[in-house]
């Protein structure tokens, strides 16, 4: 694992979890509807939470952070699909940034952690 993918993962993360804080806040409550379907705002907030605990886990270097990585992806995989399928601009382009964000953790989750 070099220095670079991990920054660059903990960084995808931080915009992953900005955008899909601002897409919930300011986008989706105003627009109500299916924006605000129970499902799609609990996995809105999931992967708000998954991105904030996976940069955290490799921050710090933790020995765990493959295992946060592998559920980030996870979470981050069904926020995307959930944003595409309502469609508005401000949804695709959250879903981008929860593709973005899976792709660099599913990177970290098969890597070991710093010794």
């Amino acid at each position: 694992m070099t220095n670079t993918s991990m920054t660059t993962a903990i960084e995808n993360c931080w915009e992953a979890r900005s955008t899909c804080q601002k897409t919930l806040v300011d986008h989706c409550l105003a627009m109500g509807g299916a924006h605000v379907a129970k499902e799609h705002v609990k996995l809105m907030l999931d992967c708000i939470q998954a991105c904030q605990t996976s940069a955290d886990f490799m921050s710090r270097g933790s020995a765990t952070h493959p295992q946060m990585c592998a559920a980030c992806a996870a979470v981050c995989e069904a926020c995307a699909a959930s944003c595409a399928a309502i469609g508005t601009a401000e949804m695709k382009a959250c879903a981008e940034a929860c593709r973005k964000c899976a792709a660099s953790c599913k990177a970290m989750s098969v890597m070991k952690a710093a010794a």
